[in-house]
């Protein structure tokens, strides 16, 4: 019996800006919110005085130091810089999904290897995100973990690009490549997973008939496992980030760098902050997946591509 056809939505680039928009927004406004977490996790991360603190005496210890303020250090790069990352990730994924999917030729073939599909749609979607984000990144991380490096976006930008040049604002592309890859994979991977268990353990007359809370509960829980994944898969390369992005480390190339910064910290050095970016990977990604759709929803854009299997 030969294997009946896929049809594969054809997207017009308007559904792509939606998809861009819809991507953006998500991204930058759950980063933005979880900005004084991750200014507690980067801390922890690279400056010894906090490596002894947990989440909660970490930010108590940031408004003792430096004020509230201080929570929202790099708060600029982080909102601008995932705008540009969370609209080439959302939108590219959804792109290179279907062109990997057309490649599959039938629907049995795509469905026997859409892990493959997901993996490699998100893993180059991802690669062309950090090109965007590289930049700006590097920025965030200065001003968090450099007092009084800069006033903020404009003035950390600016004094990097002037110090730097380009080698210095994409001194972290090859770590954050390492890391943002494993995030991305883990995010959408685990998501379309998670989303696939869920309804094969619904009859059809369910699935139809699901509620709204029903589509919900099934979206945050997908969205918390997903965050957990992306996070424990993509803590090495972050922390690795966090210090070559702080100029620590020998001279030499990138994958020196990164090689004697992973000896010298161990496993448990490579896994430190964890705990804090695990509850802010969880949120963001869940948070993320239920903006992205709500937007989507709200632009008129149409639904992505599905290729879970059934049975």
């Amino acid at each position: 019996m030969a294997a009946k056809p896929f049809v594969v939505p054809q997207f017009a680039p308007k559904d792509y800006s939606s998809f861009f928009l819809a991507g953006g927004l998500c991204c930058t406004i759950t980063h933005a919110v979880m900005t004084p977490i991750d200014v507690v996790k980067t801390r922890i991360q690279i400056d010894p005085v906090y490596k002894k603190f947990s989440l909660l005496a970490g930010a108590k210890h940031v408004i003792a130091t430096e004020g509230s303020a201080g929570l929202l250090t790099g708060f600029g790069p982080t909102a601008v810089g995932y705008l540009a990352q969370g609209g080439a990730k959302f939108a590219g994924y959804e792109y290179f999904k279907g062109r990997l999917t057309r490649i599959a030729g039938d629907q049995d073939t795509a469905v026997r290897y859409r892990t493959a599909i997901y993996l490699g749609a998100s893993g180059v979607a991802e690669f062309f995100a950090d090109i965007l984000l590289t930049p700006l990144e590097a920025t965030r991380i200065r001003l968090v973990s450099q007092r009084n490096y800069a006033t903020g976006l404009v003035s950390g930008f600016t004094r990097l690009a002037r110090e730097e040049g380009v080698r210095g604002l994409y001194s972290g592309f090859l770590p954050i490549v390492c890391k943002q890859i494993p995030y991305a994979v883990g995010q959408f991977t685990v998501n379309e997973f998670c989303h696939e268990l869920a309804l094969r353990q619904m009859d059809e007359e369910t699935r139809r008939n699901l509620s709204g809370g029903g589509k919900f509960a099934i979206k945050l829980g997908s969205g918390i496992i997903a965050g957990f994944a992306a996070a424990i898969l993509s803590q090495p390369a972050d922390t690795l980030l966090s210090q070559i992005n702080k100029g620590h480390g020998p001279t030499g190339s990138m994958p020196h760098r990164l090689k004697v910064l992973a000896q010298e910290a161990g496993i448990k050095g490579l896994f430190a902050g964890l705990g804090p970016r695990m509850v802010m990977t969880a949120g963001l990604v869940s948070g993320q997946f239920l903006m992205y759709g709500a937007i989507k929803d709200a632009l008129g854009a149409p639904p992505g591509l599905e290729i879970h299997k059934d049975e």
